[in-house]
């Protein structure tokens, strides 16, 4: 278990609360999924989860609230496909680390803007823009993951102490809430988002304190190499 564990969590860097569980859950999971399940099977596997996760949205709407309980499944299903997809690529000793880099957050984007777009369905009046601006700030949280990636080249796919995991627990039980409670959908994604936006701005801020780090690391090396050049000339 403890190779695996250093096998699957090698490229990047965990923080969220339940780092420790979790990564023992996918190191048991990665040696139990069928050979013929690749890494491309289970982002497809995680996409489903996603567009399950809008489709419960939008049943809600048109029919039954309580078709809101189908997001449990797909949240699960998403946690699924999106958690092994690159851990079961490095088990088998088969990474495509940019290729999967590339594919992962495209195929998060793209679930993420149809949840947004199962909440517009599903929400009234102004409420509705609310959705827009959770998909906004969400792909911001990207964006600065990305440039994180880019800048410091540590991998990171979580904000403090949440991550992916727990922003799928959080909404699960938002969107489960509504089910039985109506309109609270309204006020608690309000205050996750709320959340979400300052933990932006204070990601934003440990990114650029990073970037400008760098920019003064970079500066000294160049300094020093033409110090050297100069040396080397005299």
């Amino acid at each position: 278990m403890v190779k695996t564990l250093n096998i699957i969590a090698k490229d990047r860097k965990r923080t969220n609360i339940l780092k420790s569980s979790e990564q023992k859950l996918i190191a048991y999971l990665v040696q139990k999924v069928p050979l013929w399940i690749n890494s491309d099977g289970l982002t497809a596997i995680g996409f489903f989860g996603n567009v399950m996760v809008a489709s419960s949205i939008v049943l809600g709407a048109f029919f039954s609230r309580y078709w809101l309980l189908l997001s449990i499944v797909g949240f699960a299903i998403n946690w699924f496909g999106d958690s092994l997809d690159g851990r079961i690529a490095y088990y088998r000793n088969n990474p495509r680390k940019w290729y999967g880099f590339s594919l992962d957050v495209t195929v998060d984007w793209v679930g993420t803007i149809l949840i947004g777009l199962g909440f517009t369905v599903y929400a009234e009046g102004v409420w509705k823009y609310l959705g827009f601006l959770f998909v906004v700030l969400y792909g911001w949280q990207m964006i600065t993951a990305q440039l994180r990636y880019k800048v410091g080249g540590q991998y990171s796919i979580d904000s403090g102490i949440f991550g992916p995991t727990e922003v799928r627990i959080i909404l699960g039980a938002i969107i489960t809430l509504e089910a039985f409670i109506p309109h609270s959908i309204y006020y608690l994604t309000t205050l996750a988002t709320a959340f979400l936006l300052y933990s932006n701005f204070v990601e934003a801020k440990k990114l650029l304190k990073l970037a400008d780090k760098r920019d003064v690391e970079e500066k000294r090396i160049k300094a020093e190499d033409l110090q050297n050049r100069q040396r080397e000339n005299a």
